[in-house]
Formats: structure tokens, C-alpha cells, sequence
């Protein structure tokens, strides 16, 4: 059983070097600053869902989501390929519509990479995660949407929500067949502000997260949430994809199913180590 950190070891992270290589990781989210130096020209633009807005971050949000996953510096899958997909305006709101619409993007996007990359001509390619630390209310179609993704096979992680409320009233922390990331504290308490309850999966680091931010590309903040929860386990989801064998090596074996490296995630995960976790939901931390 791990130790739980302390100031002199929270910012010690052991990783393969290569973690994230050969994975695209859809953060569907504000846009991405794909300029910041911590992506070393590995993020790139995906798609503006929202008619008439900017291919670029307004906001900050979806930037600092990316870097978490797959920033140099501040990121847990360092060699991974983020793709923006914006489905939020620069001002922060949207419609449910194009929040579908980006999910749906994500899913033909990846299946067109499979495509390719079984022409032989991507070679490398290991799959796609995605993030969406986004939600509201209860949506059905949004939660179909993240589970026919799901089924496509991307592997995704999504906020479980803000409110200390129950996570199945809420999209797509609802979806069953993402991985649903409630946020936790340097001290391994849930954070105050978690949804919980039988839709959250996993814990991951959602208070006080210090990645890349908007305005230069050396720009950074620190703030919280679910939603800096759920890009750790989308990085995670990336690092572990990363470590299968190429679809095109001689050592290839059959994919490695979202179903079955969910499980493997929560399985590998740390269970128990959280305070103030409510007795219906899975007491269990990644990593």
C-alpha cells in the first residue's frame, strides 16, 4: 500500500518516458492553447463546434484540462497527442447540441485514425482517449452520445460535477460507460465541492492543480475542480493505452477493449485511502 504525500513528495511523479506515444486524447472542452510550450507542438486542432467561433481558447479551461493530460511539465501521459475539440464559446457557454456534436466529432475522428493506421499509414498508433470535464443537468442523449463514443472505443474520462451532490443526476458523469472522476485533496479527502455517489468510478488530484493557462504560451494557473480530476485519469487512460503494443508490431494483440482497461484501472487504483467518501460511492484513488 502506498504512502499518502506529503509536502516533500507530491511533486515526485515516476513515469515511463514515453507514456501517452502513439495516443490521440480528444479533450472536448473551451479549445486548447496549442501554442503553450508545454505541448512541445504535440497538441493540435481538432474542431470548432460552435458556429462562427474562433479556433482558440477564450477561456482557459480546455488548456489547462489538456495540460493535464499531456502537458511536458504539468502533464501524466508527456508524449500523448491532444486534439481540441471546442464545444464551449469563448465566454464559457453552449448548447447541449454542439456539446453532442463534439462528442460525436471525437468518435469519427478516432474511428477515421483506426482506418489509417490499418492502411498502414500511421504507424505507432496505439488509440484515442478523451476528456470532457464538462456536464449539467441529466441529459439521455448526451450519456448515449459518451457511450456510443465509448463503444467506437475511445477511452473516457468525465467529471463527476461540483455540487457535493449525486453524480447520476448529472451528464455525462450519468454515462456508464465512461470513466466517471470525482476530485480529490493533497490530504486524500474528497474535496469539499465532489459529486459522489454509484455513478463515480475513481478519485483522481481535483484541488489546487497547477497546469497551462491561456494569454502567452508560457502562461499558467492553478485552480480546482472535478474537472481537473478527470483530465489525471484521461492522462492515466493515455499512459496505460501507450504501453500495449503497436497495432502494427509484430508483438500486436488484440485491442485492449475501454470495458476492460476501465476495469483494469480501478483494479490497479488505490481503495480506501479517502476521507469523507460517502458510503454508496467507491472509496477508490487512482494511483
Amino acid at each position: 500500500h502506498r504512502d499518502s504525500l506529503s509536502f516533500g513528495t507530491f511533486n515526485k511523479y515516476l513515469y515511463t518516458e514515453d507514456g501517452g506515444e502513439g495516443v490521440d486524447v480528444y479533450v472536448v472542452d473551451t479549445g486548447t492553447n496549442v501554442d503553450h510550450v508545454d505541448f512541445e507542438g504535440r497538441a493540435s486542432w481538432g474542431k470548432t463546434i460552435p458556429q462562427g467561433d474562433a479556433d482558440e481558447d477564450g477561456n482557459g479551461h480546455g488548456t489547462h484540462c489538456s495540460g493535464t493530460v499531456a502537458g511536458k511539465k504539468y502533464g501524466v501521459a508527456k508524449k500523448a497527442h491532444v486534439k481540441a475539440v471546442k464545444v464551449l464559446r469563448s465566454n464559457g457557454s453552449g448548447s447541449m447540441s454542439d456539446v453532442v456534436k463534439g462528442v460525436e466529432y471525437a468518435a469519427e475522428s478516432h474511428l477515421e485514425q483506426v482506418s489509417i493506421a490499418k492502411k498502414g499509414k500511421r504507424k505507432g498508433f496505439k488509440g484515442s482517449t478523451a476528456n470532457m470535464s464538462l456536464g449539467g443537468g441529466k441529459s439521455p442523449i448526451l450519456d448515449k452520445a459518451v457511450n456510443a463514443a465509448v463503444d467506437a472505443g475511445i477511452h473516457f474520462a468525465v467529471a463527476a460535477g461540483n455540487d457535493n451532490a449525486d453524480s447520476c443526476n448529472y451528464s455525462p458523469a450519468a454515462a456508464e460507460n465512461a470513466v466517471t472522476v470525482g476530485a480529490s485533496t493533497l490530504a486524500d479527502e474528497r474535496a469539499y465541492f465532489s459529486n459522489y455517489g454509484k455513478c463515480n468510478d475513481i478519485f483522481a488530484p481535483g484541488l489546487n492543480i497547477q497546469s497551462t493557462w491561456i494569454g502567452s504560451k508560457y502562461a499558467v494557473n492553478t485552480i480546482s475542480g472535478t474537472s481537473m480530476a478527470s483530465p489525471h485519469v484521461a492522462g492515466l487512460l493515455a499512459y496505460l493505452l501507450s504501453l500495449q503494443p503497436a497495432k502494427d508490431s509484430a508483438f500486436a494483440v488484440a485491442d485492449i477493449s475501454p470495458k476492460k482497461l476501465k476495469a483494469n484501472l480501478i483494479s490497479i487504483a488505490t481503495v480506501g485511502a479517502l476521507t469523507d467518501v460517502p458510503s454508496n460511492t467507491a472509496n477508490i484513488l487512482a494511483w
